[in-house]
Formats: C-alpha cells, structure tokens, sequence
C-alpha cells in the first residue's frame, strides 16, 4: 500500500459500488445466491428518508478498496443506542495492509461520538481471519446469545 487510504461517507450514486461489494462479500462468504439488494434497494435504504443504514467507502489513491455498512440498534439494559456493523470488505489485493483497522477505528471512533453503548458484528465461524483480526482489535464473542431470524415466507407467514 503507497498511498494514504481516504474513508469517506458513502453519497447518493455510490449505490452501485455498494452492491458491487456486496456482491464480492458474499462471493467471498459464500453466499453470493443471498446476495439479492439492488442498487434501487440500497439507494432507499442508505438515502432515503429516513435513511436506515450508512455506509463508508475506503479509497486509496482514489481507487474504492473497501466499504463498511452500519445501522444502529438500541440497548434497554444500556439505554443507549449500538452501532451494528452489517457489512465490511476490503479487495482481497488490498487485505492486510491496515485498511480494515482504519475501518473499524473509524466506526468505534463514531460510535462513541454518537454516544452508543457499543460496536457489534457478526462473524461465519468458518472465517478464521476475520476472527483473528477481530480479537486482536479486542473484540469477544458472545457465546450466550445465539441469532434467530424470521424471514421470507416465515415472516410473511407469522405477520398475516
């Protein structure tokens, strides 16, 4: 890595770089058939009013190597709200260098700014370096709390 990587709130018309990392996320993750947002969903969602999540993307040399998506959730024990990490990639030509620490700095930089609670994210528990990056910055795993979700024709199901 030369150059100085600049983060940078995403804009309206990053829509397309973001579901083209997206897309490469879940390429990498393996779950590219899941992978269905369209630029018009992401456009919505991150611009829309209100907007329901934020995303950054990480620039180096003024090239897109990486982006992180977040939204926040709310803590009743806390009373205080969190910033949930949905989503951070960076190129696989990039990874090592810093970048995803500079991401994660800036979102716990945020996160406190914001006066939330705490930072969380999931992880694939087959994704060994991502865990290791994620305990060398201090992050835990919560082994109490399993997901649950309700989904599709489950959701659809249950509502009615």
């Amino acid at each position: 890595m030369s150059g100085a990587v600049v983060l940078r709130d995403a804009v309206p018309d990053d829509e397309a770089l973001v579901a083209q990392f997206v897309r490469a996320l879940a390429e990498y993750e393996k779950l590219l058939d899941e992978a269905c947002g369209t630029e018009a969903d992401f456009r919505r969602a991150l611009f829309g009013t209100p907007p329901r999540a934020w995303a950054l993307v990480a620039e180096l040399e003024e090239e897109p190597v990486g982006f992180a998506v977040w939204c926040y959730s709310f803590s009743t024990f806390a009373g205080r709200p969190g910033l949930f990490v949905e989503d951070v990639f960076v190129v696989p030509e990039q990874r090592g260098c810093g970048i995803g620490r500079q991401i994660f700095r800036h979102l716990a930089r945020r996160a406190l700014d914001e006066g939330c609670a705490r930072m969380e994210w999931r992880v694939l528990n087959w994704n060994t370096p991502a865990i290791n990056f994620y305990r060398s910055i201090g992050a835990r795993p919560l082994d109490a709390w399993t997901d649950q979700r309700l989904e599709g024709a489950a959701l659809q199901s249950f509502a009615a």
